[in-house]
């Protein structure tokens, strides 16, 4: 018989509260929601921008993105209380925005957006780092730090180029966008082609402060994926003699 979980509590009001606690914690753990979240953001984003209203249903799926993040890391009451503070002034600003165009200087959306992402992203690599077995969860929880890791620099790329003055800093070579600043999707095109280092051409970094955000964000990703697959590899081969020794 395996022990039980709170000894000191067996078969008590508070211990069963505290089992029904730590599942909870469980539950809200899971980065298999926030998955489902950003594959739904990159799924409509492309086709929603130029519709009647598009600019609403951009601004629930982040929200929606969001929102996931924060129950993703929040397994502890800190680090909750910790993401709360994070997103709210980030999703005020947002929606403040939508509301009245310019109600709240843009650069704060910027900036409240990649701390927040920052902070998710670091969490989701702790939980990969310290997981002892490879399941779903981390799984998703390393899927969904790569994407959030594209989302990340998107509010640098649009606030560079918003700060840049004439000719900008970034220029468009080819398409319907010649001639226009980065904004929008076009941001979120840049920032996941650059970060799986593809490069197509047609969007050139030209300021500086672009070009090393460029370089930054293609070496992250690298990196990112070399941890990962290395940690993940590392903890499957070290539950595998295990896994063997049960099955003799």
């Amino acid at each position: 018989m395996s022990p039980p979980l709170f000894p000191n509590l067996p078969g008590s009001v508070p211990g069963r509260l505290a089992v029904v606690t730590a599942r909870i914690g469980l539950l809200r753990f899971s980065a298999v929601e926030l998955l489902i979240a950003l594959v739904l953001l990159f799924l409509v984003t492309p086709f929603v921008e130029d519709l009647p209203g598009g600019s609403s249903v951009e601004a629930v799926l982040i929200t929606v993105v969001m929102v996931s993040a924060v129950l993703a890391v929040g397994a502890r009451r800190r680090t909750l209380m910790v993401a709360l503070l994070l997103v709210a002034p980030a999703l005020a600003a947002k929606w403040a925005n939508h509301v009245r165009h310019n109600l709240i200087p843009p650069e704060i959306v910027f900036v409240t957006s990649m701390i927040f992402f920052a902070f998710v992203i670091a969490h989701l690599l702790r939980f990969i780092l310290r997981a002892p077995r490879v399941d779903a969860n981390v799984l998703c929880a390393g899927i969904s730090g790569y994407l959030m890791l594209g989302l990340l620099w998107v509010p640098a790329y649009l606030l560079v180029a918003r700060v840049t003055s004439p000719p900008g800093a970034f220029i468009f070579t080819a398409g319907p966008d010649v001639g226009r600043a980065l904004d929008g999707f076009n941001a979120f095109y840049f920032s996941f082609i650059t970060l799986a280092t593809v490069g197509y051409g047609d969007v050139i970094p030209i300021s500086k402060v672009a070009r090393m955000l460029a370089m930054m964000e293609a070496i992250t990703g690298v990196f990112y994926m070399a941890v990962m697959i290395s940690r993940l590899v590392a903890v499957y081969s070290s539950t595998q003699p295990v896994r063997q020794e049960r099955a003799e």
